[in-house]
């Protein structure tokens, strides 16, 4: 299935469920024996939802949404972001999708340094050559974030919890409907997490886009819609 460049989200799906994942395993290789990371997940998650899910290192968050995100494939299962068939689509076809649909929050923010907060927001958009226009919505998006008097500043004058809301506004500048967060307040202090928590929920409310949150932290997942909890490779998700 090809994605073409005026592909838009109302061609995509009515309404409703942004994401499924239906019996999702995933194995490694290692000498002659094979790894079992992920041991038939299921998850769906609709508009407007934030999910939390908790786990031990090493028990498979990141590696759940790296195939969630289309940034790995699994071994086995079905993924659908709207009704489209994600791991049909070929490397670059995913690619694109994913640049259009998906956003990313990571632990580490990930920032280009020697750009401004500005153009770190606008890099999904510069990338995708989507930029024209663009720069009203990540000002407003900065502005939402509470950093509209941070524009034309770098990471190496923001503090950490700035520059994870740099990344949060970077993850929605193309408007995605599922947006997905890997240990997103993990290196901040309690007030900036309490804060950064607080704008993700918020976030999703306002731009109507499904949440989708690794987590060590209970409270946030306590917090979320739903939250489940990964052990042994399977999710048990309420």
């Amino acid at each position: 299935m090809r994605i073409d460049e005026s592909t838009t989200v109302e061609t995509l799906s009515p309404r409703g469920i942004v994401l499924r994942a239906k019996d999702v395993r995933k194995v490694y290789r290692s000498g002659d024996q094979d790894l079992e990371v992920l041991r038939g997940i299921n998850i769906e998650l609709r508009e407007g939802e934030t999910v939390a899910i908790t786990g031990a290192s090493g028990v498979g968050k990141s590696t759940l949404l790296h195939i969630l995100g289309a940034l790995d494939r699994p071994t086995e299962g079905q993924l659908q972001i709207r009704d489209v068939d994600v791991l049909a689509l070929n490397d670059d076809d995913r690619a694109q999708f994913r640049n259009r649909h998906v956003g990313f929050v990571f632990q580490f923010h990930n920032l280009l340094p020697e750009f401004t907060a500005l153009e770190n927001v606008m890099m999904p958009a510069l990338i995708a050559r989507h930029a024209d226009g663009m720069e009203p919505r990540a000002r407003d998006l900065l502005s939402l974030v509470g950093l509209d008097h941070r524009l034309e500043h770098r990471p190496g004058e923001l503090s950490g919890g700035e520059c994870q809301r740099v990344a949060v506004a970077r993850a929605l500048i193309m408007k995605p409907e599922l947006v997905l967060a890997d240990e997103p307040s993990g290196n901040l202090d309690h007030e900036s997490s309490d804060r950064l928590h607080g704008l993700l929920r918020e976030l999703a409310s306002a731009e109507n886009q499904a949440f989708l949150v690794m987590t060590h932290d209970r409270d946030l997942a306590a917090s979320l819609d739903r939250s489940g909890h990964i052990d042994a490779g399977r999710l048990d998700l309420n």
